[in-house]
Formats: structure tokens, sequence, C-alpha cells
């Protein structure tokens, strides 16, 4: 009787281990991470940083693939037709995931039927900047020059984000912009630097080290409240009330990739994003650390696709 126990103890024992094996191995190869903007970038420093760190944790090299383009439609489509096996990520933020579905009438992927949403990893202002030779020393001299000339001042737009942020800030503020589409926020903003455009709205993160070098001159932050990195320069809600735009960063899998994987990344991403080395270097970025479960970050993001609708509709922004 002993060892017929033993013996069924070992066949159960075989019988489970594969699915053991399965669970304790992901990820077993290196892991791509899409990003919809080229190198340089706000979403592409996140990507590297995050990635480095989950490289380290789990043993596997996290690749980082940007393919820019179109409002960031082109990476973000790859990424909803990528394998939903957990080897791919793509990096989601307002821009793709909430604005577009507003800006965009024929969106070749759908952000809710098409991703399961891993986390929200930070979060941080935009900052309405201009060139130098711009003749406006504060957004209320800004807004005054806009309405003095309209149509003058040209707007670079990089992406959904920017531009939703800009065209929000011109219907509450009163005034008429040139909007110029650029292929990513990096030609953006060398557009701006080179005075080839005159403002944008760029994140804390990419217009620090030119603002405080005087390549840039920051008049305003799109969150309710001054940024801690820019604390001379007001919330643009200082000047029109009401305006806010807070810029969130997160990645996201193709719809059907197993749940016990995407929990995991959940729990590794969010594990590494609250080390204190990235957490002191978020902060030296202007970047605030976020959390919550996929459940969470799934429904936060409808709610904001409805938001985002209602500010479209208000402020009757074009749609393409």
């Amino acid at each position: 009787m002993l060892k017929r126990t033993f013996f069924l103890a070992c066949l159960l024992a075989l019988a489970i281990a594969p699915g053991l094996a399965g669970a304790q191995t992901y990820p077993s190869k290196p892991v791509r991470w899409i990003v919809p903007f080229q190198p340089g970038g706000t979403t592409d420093i996140i990507a590297r940083l995050v990635g480095q760190k989950l490289s380290e944790l789990w043993g596997q090299t996290v690749v980082i693939e940007n393919r820019p383009g179109a409002s960031a439609l082109i990476g973000t489509q790859a990424g909803a037709k990528a394998a939903a096996d957990g080897y791919t990520l793509t990096f989601a933020y307002n821009g793709n995931m909430t604005m577009n579905p507003n800006l965009i009438r024929k969106l070749p992927y759908d952000p809710v039927q098409d991703f399961s949403h891993v986390s929200m990893i930070v979060s941080s202002p935009f900052v309405l900047v201009v060139n130098p030779k711009v003749p406006a020393q504060s957004l209320q001299e800004l807004i005054a020059l806009a309405k003095a000339s309209p149509g003058k001042l040209n707007f670079a737009v990089g992406g959904g984000a920017g531009n939703l942020s800009g065209e929000l800030f011109k219907a509450m503020a009163g005034v008429d912009m040139l909007s110029i589409a650029y292929k990513g926020n990096a030609p953006s903003l060398n557009a701006v630097l080179a005075g080839e455009a005159s403002v944008m709205f760029e994140t804390v993160t990419a217009a620090l080290p030119h603002v405080k070098t005087g390549k840039l001159r920051a008049l305003g932050v799109t969150t309710a409240k001054r940024s801690t990195l820019l604390p001379d320069v007001p919330a643009i809600a200082e000047v029109v009330p009401g305006y806010s735009v807070n810029l969130w960063f997160g990645a996201s899998v193709p719809a059907g990739t197993p749940k016990e994987i995407v929990d995991q990344l959940n729990a590794d991403i969010s594990r590494v994003a609250r080390t204190p080395e990235l957490k002191e270097k978020f902060a030296s970025l202007g970047l605030e650390p976020l959390g919550g479960t996929p459940e969470q970050i799934t429904a936060a993001i409808k709610t904001e696709i409805d938001t985002w609708a209602r500010v479209v509709r208000d402020a009757k922004i074009p749609v393409e």
C-alpha cells in the first residue's frame, strides 16, 4: 500500500510540474516593448529606465522598439496586432489610449477591445514653452500677443496629447495659433528650438534641460498645481481658470494575454518603478509614480475616453 501511494504521488508531481515550470519561467526569452515615438523623448526615457530594471529582475532583455509616426498610430497598432503571449508590451499614455479615440475617426485599433492594460507607471504635467525670440515673457503676454495677431504664432504639434492640450488651451484662452504637425515630439521640440515654430506643449522631462539653458522659455504648466521642478512657472489655470491636463504613462499588452501574465507584469513593473533608484530618477525628471490594478487602470481609461469626448465636443476641436 505504501509503495502504491508513493507511486501515485510521483505521478501527480510529474503531472503538475509542467504547469509550475510554465508559471515560473515567464519570461523565458527577450520581451519587446514598442514605444510609438522616436528615441530621446519622455516616453522613450521612461521605457528604457523601467525596461532596464525589468531586465535585471527577469534575467531577460527588454528590447525597446521605437516605431514613431502618425500621432502614435503606427506603433500602437503594431502592439495591438502582436501575439497575446506577454512578449510584446506597448507604451500606453493619454495620447494613444484616451485622446486619439476622440481625435481620429478611423482609429486602426480599439484602446479598450484590443488591449489588456497592465499599469500606469508615472504621471507628468505638460509645460507650455516658447522660443526665446517670441516677445512674451509671461502667459498673459503670450495670450495678448496671440489675440493681437490671430493665426500668426506657429504651434508645433508632435502627437495627440500635445495637440489636445494645445487645442484645449486655444479654446479656453480664446486665441488662434497655426498648428503645424511634426512626426513626433522630438521633431516638434527641435522645430521650436530652431525657431521654425514658436510654441508647443512638451513634457517637463523633455523641456526642462532646454529651459535651464535658456533655449526655451516656460510660461505655464498644465496641471492644476505648479511643478516642483518649475516652481516659478505658474499653472495655466492661474491665468485660464479651469484648465488642467495631467499626462500619464504606462504599459499595455494585446487583448487575450493570459491574466496571470498581466498580473505578473503589473506586479513587476510596480516593483521596479518604486525602487529608491527609479523613484529618485523619476523625481528628477518631474515624474510621479502611479500604480493600481489592471482592472482599475482599465476603468480609468474608459472614464478618461468619455471625459476627452466632452472636451473635444465642447471646445469644438476638429476631428480628423
